[in-house]
């Protein structure tokens, strides 16, 4: 018999239900403080514990706190995600059809990149392109807003990707839906962004690279063992507390340069 939710996992629910997605360090802190607060056992490991009481009550209507992480840096994060959503355009029911359109529209540059990132300027060029309703690029530059202040975008220096939290609950549809789509060497986790192999086509993700690669002076593919064409030094690793420093076009090493 499943445990009692009690008011405890209740206000955690309340606030990753408006939040979307909150990071490990805030979920471990909402953690302690409402146990403590409504004062129920607490343990410092048994977050995952915790929240798998919540996804008890939760599964049966079709939702769930999901655990993932961060393609940019490594980071643990907590999304609340809908498991019934079968198509990008019911990402959000408070978005006409033209933004549902665009951010359709958006998904497909992103994915089919080879960085995993759109231009600013590729994506305004869609506002012409939509067949629901067209939009003036000022309106795209708005809907891209919400895009990111809803956290299903992330931007950086005018280029967008997916966010940690799109990605967490549009994991199903993006595989289905695009055939050339990869999974992490080492986490098998979904990959957007990430460094591929130039000999077998493999893909990592950029901390999961880093990660594999530390302790290498002369990195090799972990699945064809031929050099490995990019350069991973400035990759941040995961549940590193530095600012990233991922290049968006990866450089790749000349036989000259030093290793």
């Amino acid at each position: 018999m499943a445990s009692s939710m009690t008011d405890s996992h209740r206000r955690f629910l309340q606030v990753l239900m408006s939040n979307g997605i909150i990071d490990a360090a805030e979920a471990r802190r909402l953690h302690r403080f409402f146990c403590e607060q409504h004062k129920v056992y607490y343990a410092h490991d048994k977050l995952d514990d915790f929240i798998g009481i919540i996804n008890t009550y939760l599964r049966p209507l079709f939702m769930e706190i999901r655990k993932g992480r961060s393609e940019d840096n490594g980071k643990i994060f907590y999304a609340l995600v809908n498991l019934a959503i079968t198509e990008a355009t019911k990402v959000a029911s408070d978005y006409a059809e033209n933004e549902l359109e665009l951010f359709k529209k958006t998904m497909d540059l992103i994915v089919e990149s080879e960085s995993g990132y759109a231009s600013s300027t590729n994506i305004l060029n869609l506002s012409d392109k939509l067949q629901s309703k067209k939009m003036r690029k000022k309106e795209v530059e708005h809907v891209l807003q919400k895009f990111v202040q809803d956290k299903w975008l992330s931007e950086r220096h005018g280029e967008y990707t997916l966010h940690t939290r799109c990605i967490m609950e549009l994991d199903q549809y993006i595989c289905e839906t695009y055939q050339d789509v990869k999974k992490c060497n080492i986490c098998h986790s979904l990959a957007i962004q990430g460094q591929f192999c130039e000999t077998c086509g493999i893909k990592m993700h950029l901390p999961c690279t880093a990660k594999y690669f530390k302790s290498q002076p002369e990195p090799r593919c972990p699945h064809c063992n031929d050099i490995w064409p990019h350069d991973t030094r400035d990759l941040v690793q995961p549940d590193s507390h530095l600012s990233p420093r991922i290049p968006r076009t990866p450089r790749r090493i000349s036989s000259s340069e030093p290793k």
